[in-house]
C-alpha cells in the first residue's frame, strides 16, 4: 500500500471518534463501541487504541509489538481497508469533515477476541510450501564447508519477496480466500515463488507441483487486492502470475534455472587498505588502539 508520508505532518481533528468492533468469545457477542480520543499530530491508529486501552477501557484486546511496521502484529481493518495500525496516521483516515474511524479485526481470519485473530491456518499454509532451503546433499547443507554462490541479479529475484512480515493483510484482502477456505492464499504462493527463484534451493520442482492444484496458483482471480494493501510492496499478485508462468513451463519441460554451487569460505583479511588522503581522523583518535580495546556496554543501575 502506498503510504502517505506527508500525513505525519498534517494535523488531524482535535477529537476523533474510534468505532471498534468488539467480540466476546464467552458470550459469542459482537458489537460496536465508540470511544472519543484527543488527537495530536503524528498520532497513529495504534497510539489511539493504546490510549483507549490505558485511559478508557482496559478490556480492549489488540495485538502489537514493534510499533514501526516491522513485526506485522498490529494488522487490522481500518475504515474498511486492511492496514498496519502502527503505520496508519490518524490524519490519513480522519478529517474535520469525517472525524470517525472504524476499526475491525482482519477479514478471513477467525476472531479470538476484539481485534485479535487466529493465524494458525495462515501459518499452516505458509509451512505447506516448505519455506526453507532444500538441498539434495543433506550432509553439504547440515555441515557446510563453504557458501553457496549467488549473483546480484539472482539475489534481486528473491529480495522483494523476502521483505514479507507475515502481517496477513494480503490474506484479509483476498476475495478468493473469502470464497475458498482451502485456497493457499497470496502469502504462501508468494513464498513458494521466492524459493522457486532461489538458486540455492533444489526443490523447485516439488514446490511447482505443490501449487499446481485446484486450490493453488490457478485459483487466483487476479483481483490484486493483496498487492494493494501490502505494507512492504511485496506484490504477491505479481508473484502469483509469475508462479503460473513457471508452472506452465514446468509442465512443458521448458523450465530451467541454475543451481548454485558450494564455493570456498570468504578470503582471509588481507592488508589494510589505507584511508584516502581526503579522509582525516578527529584529533586524538587512534584506530589501532580502538580495535584493541574491548567493547564495554555499561548498563544503567537498577
Amino acid at each position: 500500500m502506498a503510504m502517505d508520508i506527508e500525513a505525519a505532518r498534517r494535523t488531524p481533528p482535535k477529537e476523533v471518534v474510534v468505532r471498534v468492533r468488539r467480540y466476546d468469545p464467552e458470550t459469542k457477542k459482537t458489537w460496536w463501541q465508540e470511544f472519543k480520543v484527543e488527537a495530536r499530530r503524528g498520532m497513529t491508529v495504534l497510539d489511539a487504541l493504546l490510549k483507549i486501552k490505558e485511559e478508557q477501557d482496559h478490556t480492549l484486546v489488540l495485538r502489537y509489538s514493534c510499533r514501526q511496521g516491522i513485526c506485522g502484529s498490529c494488522g487490522m481493518v481500518i475504515n474498511g481497508t486492511p492496514r498496519l495500525a502502527c503505520q496508519t496516521q490518524l490524519a490519513e483516515v480522519a478529517s474535520e469533515a469525517r472525524p470517525v474511524i472504524t476499526v475491525e479485526p482482519l477479514y478471513n481470519f477467525p476472531v479470538i477476541r476484539d481485534l485479535v485473530t487466529n493465524f494458525t491456518e495462515f501459518f499452516n499454509k505458509h509451512r505447506s510450501v516448505k519455506p526453507y532451503l532444500i538441498r539434495k546433499d543433506k550432509e553439504e547443507q547440515e555441515n557446510p564447508k563453504g557458501q553457496y554462490d549467488m549473483f546480484p541479479d539472482e539475489y534481486y529475484q528473491i529480495y522483494q519477496y523476502s521483505s514479507c512480515v507475515y502481517c496477513g493483510l494480503c490474506y484479509a484482502a483476498c476475495p478468493v480466500v473469502a470464497a475458498d477456505p482451502q485456497f493457499l492464499g497470496p502469502q504462501a504462493l508468494m513464498y513458494a515463488l521466492r524459493f522457486v527463484n532461489d538458486v540455492r534451493d533444489e526443490a523447485w520442482g516439488e514446490r511447482l507441483i505443490m501449487v499446481d492444484t485446484e486450490h493453488g496458483c490457478h485459483r487466483c482471480h487476479f483481483a490484486a487486492s493483496c498487492s494493494a494493501v501490502c505494507p512492504k510492496a511485496v506484490d504477491p499478485a505479481g508473484a502469483i502470475q509469475a508462479l503460473r508462468s513457471k508452472v506452465f513451463k514446468y509442465r512443458l519441460h521448458l523450465f530451467k534455472r541454475r543451481v548454485s554451487k558450494v564455493i570456498g569460505p570468504p578470503p582471509e583479511k588481507g592488508e589494510r587498505v589505507p584511508l584516502p588522503p581526503e579522509a582525516t581522523l578527529l584529533p586524538g583518535v587512534d584506530l589501532k588502539k580502538l580495535e584493541q580495546e574491548p567493547v564495554v556496554i555499561q548498563l544503567p543501575p537498577e
